[in-house]
């Protein structure tokens, strides 16, 4: 296919060589196989913050440190200058994020750098060189998914033990390959300790993951993974080797109903959003 316009200077530095196909295209980007060598890759071309749609993004980044002070004075006053600076951040926190993941055990694309807003990173195919199939994609046996689960639970823990946390994740965000998940997606990524959203962002990735599997094994979704990862590391005693459970004892405080109302519009409005993916997802290219 013609080489799209932003993939041109990729083309033109030796970095591709040919674009095969478009994979995908979202609301935050754009993706295309492309051919590097003697290699098929991934090219992610994300889109300009005018024309992303990625809501909340702000709550996102909250406790996210820029070291150079120029850069950070900037993107707090949203000069033209600053506006580029967190562009190239957003960007950039995925592709150290890929890295950063890879190094503590989690199965997430190889990636290769960021260049000119794209990033290009390993293509997860089968063993028969397909592109790897979405979750949303995929049935399994109730066996399959208490196995599968069990380890994107791991892939989670071991986020959480180097600080981060996916904050979008869901079926959208995990190809399935023959050897299981590989989570994607990940310019949101969230500062465990520093956004004091944090939290409620693992409860959100837990339960969506959960209920997802649980439509093959049912008993899932009555764990509580997040709580209990959440509490041990707060104490300080989470680690990538801790065996999880699924267990935690509910406090049993008295119940604080203005809260219970906002969870029920956060839980609607995120229903709502899941609602859009699908739609999305099911759109031909």
């Amino acid at each position: 296919m013609k080489i799209p316009k932003r993939l041109q200077p990729l083309a033109d530095d030796g970095l591709i060589d040919e674009v095969l196909y478009q994979l995908m295209s979202g609301k935050e980007a754009t993706v295309y196989a492309v051919q590097c060598g003697t290699e098929v890759r991934c090219a992610k071309v994300y889109k300009e913050a005018m024309k992303r749609s990625f809501k909340k993004a702000a709550q996102y980044q909250e406790g996210r440190k820029v070291r150079n002070t120029r850069r950070a004075r900037a993107m707090e006053k949203g000069s033209k200058f600053g506006r580029k600076q967190q562009e190239d951040a957003w960007q950039n926190t995925e592709v150290d994020a890929l890295f950063k993941l890879a190094k503590a055990g989690v199965r997430v694309p190889e990636p290769y750098g960021c260049y000119e807003g794209v990033l290009l990173m390993e293509l997860v195919t089968d063993d028969n060189g397909e592109v790897a199939p979405r979750l949303n994609d995929v049935s399994m046996s109730a066996e399959q998914a208490i196995e599968d689960h069990a380890l994107v639970m791991v892939y989670v823990m071991r986020m959480l033990c180097v600080g981060l946390i996916h904050g979008d994740l869901s079926e959208f965000n995990v190809l399935v390959d023959d050897y299981g998940p590989v989570i994607i997606d990940l310019p949101q990524v969230v500062d465990a300790a520093a956004n004091n959203n944090a939290f409620s962002m693992l409860q959100r990735d837990v339960r969506n993951m959960s209920e997802y599997y649980g439509q093959f094994a049912p008993e899932l979704t009555k764990t509580y993974y997040a709580e209990e990862m959440w509490a041990l590391f707060e104490a300080g005693e989470l680690t990538a080797e801790t065996a999880l459970t699924g267990h935690y004892l509910l406090p049993d405080d008295d119940a604080d109903v203005g809260s219970v109302l906002e969870e029920i519009k956060a839980a609607f409005a995120e229903e709502q959003e899941r609602q859009e993916r699908v739609k999305e997802a099911n759109e031909p290219l």
